[in-house]
């Protein structure tokens, strides 16, 4: 407790040094304690020798006396390790770093020069990484925190895992935790073989307490960059030929991000209504009718045959469906 007293107090008094002058409820709101701690917390740094000033007033708070600063801002290795995490307070708080990483931010801002700080300030003011997709919840991920504390400190788990195809059990080597699109997954080494995990499909886990040696030269993003490719080129199995209406060619990218805008960019020359006939890689059939019928009434599907025919059967049990009795 006092060790956690005693970080609360270097956080107050980096605030007030970064910051100026900031009332009470400001205090305790940033520091997530209530307005009286901020009042103990206060007392205790002026006892401790530090000139804190309180003003009175509509226009008052708590400020230090003019010209002091403290040279207090080595980085706990924790801190420093929760750096590259700046500007996702989300996935810092879902690791288990929100709080580390708001410390860390403090004294780095602490030490720099008042023109570097004034700097720092406005870009966090104007820039925010949101990284969850739209219209979508996060994945609930109970045991992230854990399996963020195996891959720092390389220990191997036992995982009950939900995959398409069935629940397996799996003895795993944590590499790295990576988040795309709103979603962690965990790199890690098992049977022999670097593998992808998604950790909200992790039922059950548990720390084995074996160590393990990480693969000599193994690079993260590397392996991540070349994992995605594989994917990408897996589920994409096809081509088709679709017709698409001037209003079509506008919802192409939103529907199909980079590939619906490259196809555009290869697309034939509009015929007397606007409508022109572009290429598009497609997953399976199944899910390429799901697809394509997002673009409506504005897009017909000229080819492959088969899957014309889907496109068509599926039309047809949906007009069937809503049609009047």
């Amino acid at each position: 407790m006092a060790a956690m007293r005693a970080d609360r107090l270097l956080s107050l008094l980096l605030l007030l040094q970064n910051r100026g002058r900031m009332t009470a409820p400001e205090l305790a709101a940033e520091l997530e304690v209530s307005v009286r701690t901020v009042y103990r917390d206060v007392e205790a740094l002026g006892a401790a020798g530090v000139p804190v000033c309180a003003d009175r007033g509509p226009e008052g708070g708590y400020r230090l006396v003019d010209g002091y600063r403290t040279r207090l801002t080595g980085l706990t290795d924790a801190e420093a390790g929760s750096l590259f995490l700046a500007g996702m307070p989300g996935p810092a708080r879902d690791l288990g770093l929100g709080a580390v990483l708001a410390s860390a931010q403090l004294k780095v801002q602490a030490a720099l020069p008042a023109e570097l700080a004034g700097q720092a300030r406005r870009v966090q003011e104007r820039f925010h990484l949101d990284a969850p997709a739209w219209f979508r919840e996060a994945d609930p991920v109970p045991c992230l925190e854990a399996v963020a504390a195996a891959v720092w400190e390389q220990r191997v788990l036992r995982i009950h895992y939900r995959r398409w195809r069935g629940e397996v059990h799996r003895e795993v080597r944590p590499l790295g935790l990576v988040l795309k699109g709103g979603i962690w997954y965990l790199v890690a080494l098992a049977e022999q073989a670097v593998r992808t995990y998604r950790v909200s499909r992790v039922l059950e886990m548990e720390e084995t307490g074996e160590g393990f040696d990480r693969p000599a030269g193994f690079d993260l993003a590397a392996y991540w960059e070349e994992s995605s490719r594989r994917m990408e080129a897996a589920v994409q199995q096809g081509v088709a030929r679709v017709r698409l209406s001037p209003r079509g060619r506008r919802l192409l990218p939103m529907q199909f991000g980079a590939a619906g805008a490259r196809a555009l960019e290869s697309a034939g020359a509009p015929d007397g209504d606007g409508w022109v006939e572009v290429e598009l890689p497609v997953e399976t059939e199944a899910v390429a009718v799901g697809d394509l019928l997002r673009l409506g009434a504005e897009a017909e599907v000229l080819g492959p045959p088969e899957l014309r025919r889907a496109v068509a059967r599926t039309v047809a049990e949906l007009a069937g469906r809503y049609g009047e009795p």
